[in-house]
């Protein structure tokens, strides 16, 4: 498990930028936290680390965002937020299984904690939870597989 402090919603987006270079395709993301605890800070964090210019916003009224990424073995960025799903049921019906595990595709999923059972093993579940200070942020990161190049 990696903890990270970060003192700022620019840390926050730095650290998240360091972990997108890290992946190589195929990766699902669980973001877990309470309101406010910097999830879509983090995955523009990870957009930007893939190159994505277009605004991030959590997709909560939609669910799902699908970005294109010019990387040669990652094309696409699947961002979902689980807020409004009342269970696993729902995000299956949105379309989430034809995305899970793709080679080309990583998926991040705010809100993971609500929709636990449909996360494969390997996921990448990281929790972010307010700090001491204003704009401060505890990140810590568990994965499966070793994430350092």
């Amino acid at each position: 498990m990696s903890r990270f402090i970060s003192k700022s919603e620019k840390e926050t987006e730095k650290i998240a930028e360091k972990l997108a270079k890290k992946l190589k395709g195929g990766e699902v993301i669980g973001l877990i936290g309470d309101l406010g605890a910097g999830k879509t800070v983090f995955v523009r964090g990870l957009a930007r680390g893939f190159g994505i210019k277009k605004p991030i916003t959590s997709p909560t009224f939609v669910l799902m965002k699908v970005y294109k990424i010019g990387n040669l073995k990652i094309k696409n960025f699947l961002h979902v937020d689980a807020y409004r799903l009342k269970d696993e049921k729902d995000l299956i019906d949105i379309g989430i299984l034809d995305w899970l595990g793709k080679k080309n595709t990583i998926t991040v999923i705010e809100w993971a904690d609500r929709v636990k059972k449909v996360l494969p093993q390997s996921a990448i579940k990281i929790t972010l939870k307010l700090g001491k200070k204003k704009e401060e942020r505890i990140i810590r990161m568990r994965a499966k597989k070793n994430l350092r190049k």
